[in-house]
């Protein structure tokens, strides 16, 4: 499981972006994201540096990640 800090998500489309940058980086990955803190957990076989490449390849730079 990993939690990452999105701080430029705003809107439900954000929301969805992300998810989706996740998902097709690992379709079984689940993905819960609290938008008024910008939290992102992730759970997923796929890797973090991977994941945090692929959300910010999707427009939204990763300001903070940890494995939880």
């Amino acid at each position: 499981m990993f939690e990452l800090t999105v701080e430029s998500m705003t809107c439900g489309h954000c929301v969805g972006t992300v998810t989706k940058a996740v998902q097709e980086l690992d379709a079984n990955a689940t993905v819960a994201i609290d938008l008024p803190t910008k939290k992102v957990r992730i759970d997923s076989d796929a890797a973090l540096p991977a994941i945090v490449a692929a959300v910010a390849a999707a427009g939204y730079p990763v300001t903070a990640s940890a494995a939880v």
